[in-house]
């Protein structure tokens, strides 16, 4: 596989700082995402090329290793263990040489059973590796997680048919296991890992499990009481009003908020505050029965 070079593929500077890599993959992650590009195989193959570089170098280790190793920056801590190996094999190379009982096959095994039998004196690699993980991030409207349901991803040139659970918050994270970067030599694939970013067009207020809305009420439905039909996340309902409701007062519908994650069947409350309306353009015949109140007050 040729050598990617991650720094191009976010267009950073090596200098960049951790929020230059932050904004540059969301900008490019936003543009490229297999939703925004269906059947895109130049979007998708540059989706997934953003998803590693991030991967990388938005991990200050990791990008460590990278700017040391470059490719190979995923066994960065094999080669300095071998590095230290050798350097003690080499320190014991010299003393048997010395008293006349070095094998350079010994050698060889002692250094080639670290990495589960790697022949160092053919080149062969046979170390077993995890892959690298992915990240990506997936953008949902608040509705889309009020109740559980599928959704196709494309990661790595591949479909992957995901739940997503109910109550989700916004930048949550959860991992896929085994659909991140393919293992080397027969070693485990790496995960995936999904950012949730949940958007709220709606007139809800979420505050983890609960919900907080304003609603309308009209000056004579506040002084005299009366049934009054208001919106939930999933339907209306019909309220009582008590007579002479005050303005801002706030009543609760328990269990009508947001599923609670992972707990079937459970939900926060919806928390409501009644906003009192006026009437405007009052006609003659209003305004003296008003002033007939106020005479009566």
């Amino acid at each position: 596989m040729a050598f990617i070079d991650y720094y191009k593929v976010l267009g950073i500077p090596k200098t960049a700082t951790e929020k230059d890599i932050k904004k540059a993959y969301r900008k490019l992650a936003r543009k490229y995402h297999p939703d925004l590009n269906p059947n895109d195989k130049v979007a998708e193959k540059k989706f997934k090329e953003i998803n590693e570089a991030n991967e990388v170098l938005s991990n200050a280790e990791n990008r460590k290793k990278y700017d040391t190793y470059g490719e190979h920056w995923q066994n960065a801590e094999a080669y300095e263990q071998a590095k230290q190996q050798q350097q003690q094999q080499q320190q014991q190379r010299t003393y048997q040489r010395q008293s006349g009982n070095y094998s350079e096959k010994d050698f060889e095994d002692i250094f080639g059973n670290m990495f589960g039998g790697q022949d160092f004196g053919r080149g062969q690699r046979s170390a077993r590796f995890k892959g690298q993980d992915f990240n990506a991030e997936l953008q949902l409207e608040l509705k889309d997680v009020y109740q559980d349901h599928k959704r196709t991803l494309t990661v790595n040139n591949k479909n992957i048919r995901i739940t997503i659970p109910a109550g989700v918050e916004n930048g949550q994270t959860i991992k896929i296991k085994g659909h991140g970067g393919k293992g080397v030599n027969g070693g485990p694939n790496g995960d995936l890992y999904i950012q949730f970013a949940i958007k709220n067009h709606s007139k809800f207020k979420r505050d983890k499990d609960n919900l907080y809305t304003n609603v309308d009420l009209d000056l004579y439905t506040a002084m005299l009481g009366g049934d009054l039909m208001v919106d939930t996340f999933n339907g209306k309902v019909k309220l009582t009003i008590k007579p002479e409701t005050q303005n801002g007062t706030k009543v609760k519908l328990k269990g009508k908020g947001f599923p609670k994650y992972k707990k079937e069947g459970q939900f926060g409350d919806l928390y409501i505050t009644y906003q009192l309306k006026t009437p405007t353009k009052l006609t003659e015949k209003e305004k003296e029965l008003f002033k007939q109140l106020q005479k009566l007050r």
